[in-house]
Parts: structure tokens; C-alpha cells; sequence
């Protein structure tokens, strides 16, 4: 993953992704404009993907089980 989107939050790569695809369905532009800004779209949602595992592992919450076995269970903010 190129270090410019390493660096952007969750929103702003969501923002580019989106963009990306809004030119790619208007079909305009050149094709090698095409290929590029498709990779780095694939690149931008891999970054997305990670950035969202990584806020889930935020609020999974660890437990133990009847055996005394540690894991893990989405986090209820019901109980």
C-alpha cells in the first residue's frame, strides 16, 4: 500500500473510493486513466477493510468461557 493512503483515515479513503468509481461509471476519460485509478481504488478499499478490522478488534470484547478459555464476543452495548 503506497504511504499516502496509509496515511488517510477511513472517511477520506472512503471519499477518493467513492470518486474513483463515480469517474470509472461515467466511462470518460483515457484507458491507462482507467487502469491506474482501479488500482488504486483496489488499493484504497484494502485500506478501508483494514481500517474497519481494525475498529472491530476495538470493540470485540474479551471473555472467558465456562472452561476458564479466553476469546472474544462482539461488543452489546444493551448489557
Amino acid at each position: 500500500m503506497s504511504d499516502d493512503i496509509a496515511g488517510l483515515s477511513f472517511e477520506d479513503a472512503m471519499a477518493q473510493l467513492e470518486a474513483i468509481v463515480r469517474d470509472l461509471e461515467s466511462g470518460k476519460g483515457k484507458l491507462d486513466d482507467a487502469v491506474g485509478a482501479y488500482d488504486r481504488g483496489v488499493r484504497l478499499r484494502r485500506h478501508c477493510e483494514a481500517k474497519l478490522a481494525e475498529a472491530q478488534a476495538k470493540i470485540d470484547k474479551i471473555v472467558a468461557g465456562p472452561d476458564g478459555a479466553v476469546g472474544t464476543e462482539p461488543f452489546d452495548a444493551q448489557s
